[in-house]
C-alpha cells in the first residue's frame, strides 16, 4: 500500500432506525467524542453551528502513540439527509483527508456508512512516511486500522442512541 494511491476505508452498519434519525446523529459533529477513538473535543469555527458546505470545525485529539493534536476541517459537500464529506487539513491546500457519512434508507433501518481516504496534502502522517519510506505500507496499514476502530465505534454510539 502506497501513500501515493490515497487509501480509503469504510465501515458499513445497518441501523433500526428512518433515515431522518441517522441523518441527525451523523451529523453531530460531537458525536465520535462519545465514542471510543481519538477524537476528545470538537468545535465550530466562525461561527458555524451546524453541518453545511463550507462551514468549518477544529478536532482535539489524542491517542497513546502520537500524543495530542488538533486539526481544522471543512465541509466540502452536503447532500442533505443523504451525505456530508469533510477535508482535513489548511482550507487552502490538499487536504490531508477526506472523510464523510452517508446515509441510505433500507427496509425498517437505516444503512450508515463513515469512510476516510487518506489525501494528497503535506501532512503531519505523509512526515512519518518521508522519515521512514521503508515502513510506508505497516505505517499506513496501522493508521487506517486506527480509523476503522473509530469508525466502528461511532457506529457503535449511533446504535446505542437509537437503542
Amino acid at each position: 500500500m502506497r501513500l501515493r494511491d490515497n487509501p480509503i476505508i469504510e465501515v458499513t452498519r445497518r441501523v433500526a432506525c428512518s433515515p431522518e434519525r441517522a441523518w441527525e446523529l451523523v451529523t453531530d459533529i460531537a458525536l465520535p467524542t462519545r465514542a471510543d477513538g481519538e477524537l476528545q473535543r470538537v468545535e465550530w469555527l466562525d461561527g458555524a453551528d451546524a453541518v453545511a458546505s463550507g462551514a468549518r470545525f477544529r478536532g482535539y485529539n489524542e491517542n497513546t502513540e502520537l500524543g495530542q493534536w488538533q486539526t481544522d476541517a471543512t465541509i466540502t459537500e452536503v447532500e442533505d439527509g443523504r451525505r456530508w464529506v469533510w477535508s482535513v487539513g489548511p482550507a487552502d491546500a490538499e487536504p490531508w483527508a477526506l472523510w464523510g457519512f452517508e446515509v441510505d434508507p433500507a427496509r425498517n433501518e437505516s444503512i450508515i456508512r463513515q469512510w476516510a481516504r487518506i489525501g494528497d496534502g503535506e501532512s503531519p502522517f505523509a512526515g512519518f512516511i518521508a522519515a521512514a519510506p521503508d515502513k510506508e505500507a505497516r505505517i499506513i496499514d496501522g493508521r487506517l486500522a486506527v480509523w476503522r476502530a473509530g469508525m466502528e465505534s461511532n457506529l457503535d454510539a449511533i446504535e446505542a442512541a437509537v437503542g
